[in-house]
């Protein structure tokens, strides 16, 4: 992997790019989630958006001459996809059935207490200001589940906790293991946690039919166009070039941008509590990722024998 230099003090214009479309895109997917969720079941349009998304994507790839991936990488794909795609991004677009868009993103947003945790098995554990921002992180999200919509449903709840869990160690682990370059990164784990959803969607029993009211079928396209094909694709790439602290810098962007979207076109009220607990959440974040480290990155053995870093 190659990092961007500390000592240049100047991100090249790609990597702005791409915070600004994990910051932005990925902080408006909450609501488009909410307005989906009206027309589409949970488990069938998650599974439409990245079955297409992982398909163009990977299609465009080809004809633009990258090379498709080895067995090995396609395997690990299939894995880290499950953990992102699958269970970081499917138990939100459930728990988002009664709870509203910006306490989803808020929730989320704890991705980096638990990527700085995953960390140790590594050797890489928090420094004393980290362990105050896990303390008062994990505070906020105490204070999320004692009110409001969390506590009238604890299922969601408990999924809005287990989904930055999955997402924080698909992450981490991702950094350590052989996957494919870049964007056939993203097409490869896209692809097949596409066919996860709509096989679980199948067996589910959900409808498959298309829904035609234009607010559910625009969101559906954002989702897939913008919130996967290329916010997806920015922190792929994040993932791969910069630190860990940048990469997931978005996780204090986004639920700002879900409160305001929430409470300007999605009709959302928030309690005392709910906005103390938020207010806690992204303390607690900030602290995380202003004194986080680069973890050390350990050479990843091909299938040839050789190392590498990924």
């Amino acid at each position: 992997m190659n990092a961007l230099p500390a000592a240049s003090g100047r991100l090249p214009l790609l990597v702005w790019l791409s915070l600004a479309a994990v910051y932005f895109v990925w902080g408006s997917t909450y609501l488009a989630i909410h307005f989906a969720l009206a027309e589409y079941p949970p488990l069938f349009f998650p599974g439409l958006r990245f079955v297409i998304a992982g398909s163009v994507l990977m299609a465009f790839l080809r004809l633009r001459g990258h090379a498709l991936p080895t067995r090995r990488q396609v395997g690990f794909s299939v894995v880290i996809g499950f953990l992102l795609l699958n269970v970081g991004n499917g138990a939100v677009v459930y728990a988002q059935q009664s709870v509203g868009s910006a306490l989803a993103a808020t929730a989320v947003a704890t991705m980096p207490l638990w990527a700085s945790l995953f960390g140790g098995i590594w050797g890489v554990w928090p420094k004393a200001l980290q362990w105050l921002g896990l303390l008062v992180g994990f505070s906020g999200i105490v204070l999320l589940n004692l009110d409001g919509d969390f506590a009238a449903n604890p299922l969601s709840a408990s999924l809005l906790i287990i989904a930055p869990v999955s997402w924080a160690f698909g992450s981490v682990w991702s950094r350590r293991i052989d996957l494919p370059k870049g964007a056939m990164s993203t097409a490869c784990q896209m692809l097949s946690a596409g066919v996860v959803f709509l096989g679980a969607s199948h067996f589910a029993g959900e409808s498959w039919q298309i829904a035609t009211t234009p607010k559910a079928m625009l969101s559906v396209v954002y989702l897939t166009l913008a919130g996967s094909v290329l916010a997806f694709s920015a922190y792929i790439y994040l993932v791969q070039t910069v630190s860990p602290s940048l990469a997931t810098s978005y996780a204090y962007v986004n639920p700002v941008i879900a409160l305001l979207l929430g409470v300007t076109l999605g009709g959302e009220v928030f309690s005392a509590t709910e906005l103390a607990a938020i207010v806690l959440v992204l303390a607690g974040v900030l602290l995380i990722v202003l004194y986080n480290r680069p973890a050390p990155v350990q050479p990843v053995p091909t299938a040839s024998g050789a190392a590498k870093s990924p």
